[in-house]
Parts: C-alpha cells; structure tokens; sequence
C-alpha cells in the first residue's frame, strides 16, 4: 500500500524555523525525484524544492523565493524540507510528491506575528 505522509507543519513566527518530514512507503522510492510545493487557497500550488534520486546524485533545485532560506534533503524513505527565516508569505499547505506519481495530503504551514 502506498502512502506518504508529512508532518512538522505549524504555526511560526517570522523569522522563525521549522522542518518538516515527508514519510514514503509502499512503492521504490529510490526512483523517484522528490517535489515540495505549497499550496494556498485560490492561488494554485507553487514550486518549492526538489531533490533528486540517490542514483543521479541527489540534485537540488529550488524557487528563486525560498533559495538560501530552505534547504531539502533525503534519508532512506525520508524527505525533509528545513525552513528557516519565515516570512508571511512562505504559509500555505505543504506537499510533497515523487514525480508526478504518489502525494501526501500536505501539512499546514502558517507563519504570521
């Protein structure tokens, strides 16, 4: 059965930090390059962060708005996304993906004062 399920959402004051997890299972997750992305209400989801497979090196590639602030990487059946210097405007659901096959249902990220 496949699932994969995120965690570390909340809520942060700007400035702060946080890291959230993406936990896969039931499929080859070596295969597969893995997505963040946000998600906001009638706005679309947006391109956060990328990480490659093992096999072709673990590439990253990031938005130009989150680029020096966050940072992805890879464990085993683990993704993880570190945040730090929130601002406002980094709030919405974050989800995770492996390629454009299997998601999780996000996790809430609200960064407000």
């Amino acid at each position: 059965q496949v699932q994969v399920v995120e965690s570390g959402g909340g809520l942060v004051q700007p400035g702060g930090s946080l890291t959230l997890s993406c936990e896969a299972s039931g499929f080859n997750i070596s295969a597969y390059s893995m997505n963040w992305y946000r998600q906001i209400p009638e706005k679309g989801r947006d391109f956060v962060a990328m990480i490659s497979g093992p096999y072709t090196g673990r590439r990253t590639t990031y938005s130009n708005s989150v680029k020096g602030r966050f940072t992805i990487f890879r464990y085993e059946n683990m993704v993880y996304l570190h945040m730090k210097n929130l601002k406002p405007e980094d709030t919405g659901v974050y989800r995770c993906a492996f390629g454009a096959a299997y998601w999780g249902q996000g996790t809430q990220v609200t960064v407000s004062s």
